[in-house]
């Protein structure tokens, strides 16, 4: 039987960090040769991380990037390696080097770029036109990277009717809901129509706003599920694969012996490069057996959560994060969503009561604090508000107190948060979530202000679910229950409840999704039952906030649309329907 020991080495790559990135592939090859792989592929771009952006307009870096290619050939020697790096040809390309025993054997070229939501690939690359099958080992394999792999004709198609049984793609594919579901079910369907193989190494990790999840997947011609990578952490995937088996599966598969004027075109593109033709006689251990059941959606939100708030902290240089705890839902997840990240020990919360502070919510940020094991420090803010309202008594002459007044509160709390992050090098974690920051409910330079916002893209709703889950997660009260039970409130003036300004937040959530992330029209949501004027109310809140989302600082992203990279409006608009 023809077999091939394949490895994927799901790493979280730095992007920039081209020397650490390069140290951790090497060491990654010394762990798969141990383990007798014979192809070991990378992510895409895992040399300089994904995605390099404007780094990629500056010579020097390419430069240096295929100087790490070269280091890394140095570090193949008995073994075949696809590792995905940028090429320079008179243009820039997003590619993949196929590498064998110390040769740069050959080149893929990324053709299908994507210039859509998250992605700006056509700003930086030039496409690639080949379609190369590489023979190594004697086995026929095709290489691809990450979106050629979503088109149901693309290159891997192309690769398979010329005789590719395996087809690697190698990828960065940043995770929302329901993201993995969907790409397990597309790969599944372009092995079984392809009859090949398919082995999707994905990215895994932090980067800015992005979080890629991992799973990488093995999936066999007939597209059921060889092997799975984790999720939201580093992995090395190895799985024997039964090349044989394609071979009976296409004597099987009539569509084989048909070709389309399509296919007849594009196999010009088809070229074959013989890597390696003799199959390796190396001993290979046994694998120990592997079962990785996907999470659940709870689970994989708060996982991609923690990874996010882990990496832009340790990425970016910082050891510890501050975090302002009003005694509410959403500083409370944040506060336990940052001891998942980074320990409890790097874990400071302030508690920064007020006149209209109530004393549950005091209590209740020391459960909070007690619970998580974290350090609180309490700053009072009366002080500083009462000489505010001192200092604007003459400006404020013959006006009644308003928002402005409960703004400066917040203001006030925010400038505590950065002077302590100043002094002490704390990172500042701001506690907004997307359905505030849809709204504007949020105070510009006050609770606004962070150098990172967790839940920047998760709605009020999925936060109460989640601080739900991290209690039954924990078999015990983390968040304190009251927190849980409270009407949610700002407490920026007497009985203030977050219903005196905005919808309940189970009316409001669905109609922003239907809004903001499937630009539904103001009719089309009215008729999915919603109340008229809710929802012409959040539709003007949402349109007249754009100048305040976009001085936010940066948040994970995990819905299909989040504001930032995915939804692009301008500021200065007057378009309203």
């Amino acid at each position: 039987m023809q077999t091939m020991r394949i490895g994927m080495a799901q790493i979280n790559p730095t992007v920039g960090d081209l020397s650490g990135n390069t140290r951790k592939i090497i060491q990654s090859i010394g762990e798969a040769k141990a383990l007798g792989v014979n192809l070991l592929t990378f992510p895409e771009l895992a040399i300089t991380g994904y995605p390099p952006e404007d780094l990629l307009l500056k010579p020097h870096f390419i430069e240096q990037n295929k100087e790490c290619l070269e280091e890394i050939i140095e570090c193949s020697s008995d073994i075949a390696v696809v590792v995905g790096f940028v090429d320079s040809n008179n243009d820039i390309y997003n590619a993949a080097a196929v590498i064998y025993d110390k040769k740069l054997a050959g080149v893929y070229h990324k053709i299908y770029l994507p210039n859509y939501g998250v992605f700006d690939e056509n700003r930086y690359f030039q496409a690639g036109k080949k379609c190369p099958v590489f023979i190594i080992y004697g086995v026929d394999i095709g290489v691809t990277i990450c979106e050629d792999m979503w088109y149901e004709t693309g290159p891997a198609t192309v690769q398979a009717y010329a005789g590719a049984r395996l087809l690697v793609n190698i990828s960065a594919s940043p995770y929302h809901v329901g993201k993995g579901r969907f790409r397990e079910r597309m790969l599944a369907t372009r092995a079984a129509d392809n009859v090949a193989i398919v082995a999707h190494n994905n990215l895994v990790g932090g980067q800015d706003e992005l979080v890629f999840d991992g799973d990488s997947l093995i999936i066999n011609e007939k597209g059921e599920l060889i092997a799975r990578g984790r999720q939201f952490e580093e992995d090395l995937i190895v799985a024997d694969l039964d090349i044989e088996s394609v071979f009976r599966s296409q004597l099987h598969d009539p569509r084989w012996r048909k070709d389309t004027p399509w296919v007849k075109k594009e196999l010009e593109q088809a070229t074959k490069i013989e890597v390696s033709n003799g199959y390796p006689t190396i001993t290979k251990p046994s694998l120990p057996s592997r079962q990785i059941e996907p999470l659940d959606e709870l689970a994989e939100i708060s996982q991609a959560l923690a990874l996010g708030t882990r990496d832009y902290v340790r990425k970016n240089g910082f050891k510890k994060v501050v975090i302002g705890l009003s005694g509410g839902v959403d500083s409370s997840l944040v506060a336990a969503i940052a001891v998942d990240a980074l320990g409890a020990d790097n874990v400071i919360g302030v508690s920064m009561p007020s006149r209209y502070t109530s004393p549950g919510s005091k209590s209740d940020a020391e459960a909070l604090a007690k619970n998580l094991g974290i350090e609180l420090r309490v700053i009072p803010i009366e002080k500083a508000f009462s000489s505010y309202l001192e200092t604007l008594a003459e400006p404020f002459k013959d006006t009644q107190p308003d928002v402005t007044e409960e703004n400066i509160q917040a203001r006030i709390r925010g400038n505590i948060l950065f002077a302590l992050s100043n002094k002490f090098g704390w990172l500042v974690l701001a506690c907004s979530n997307k359905s505030e920051t849809a709204t504007g409910y949020t105070t510009l330079y006050g609770d606004m202000a962070g150098g990172f916002i967790p839940l920047k893209d998760v709605p009020k709703t999925t936060v109460s679910k989640l601080a739900r889950y991290k209690n039954r997660r924990a078999g015990k009260e983390v968040i304190p229950s009251s927190v849980l039970t409270k009407a949610p409130s700002a407490e920026l003036r007497h009985d203030q409840k977050d219903t005196d300004t905005l919808p309940s937040y189970e009316s409001l959530d669905p109609i922003l999704k239907a809004y903001v992330e499937d630009d539904m029209t103001l009719d089309q949501i009215v008729a999915m039952g919603f109340d008229a004027e809710i929802v012409m109310k959040a539709a003007r809140l949402v349109d007249r906030n754009e100048y305040k989302r976009r001085q936010a600082a940066p948040g994970i992203k995990i819905t299909p649309r989040d504001f930032g990279r995915d939804r692009r409006l301008p500021i200065t608009n007057r378009f309203r329907e």
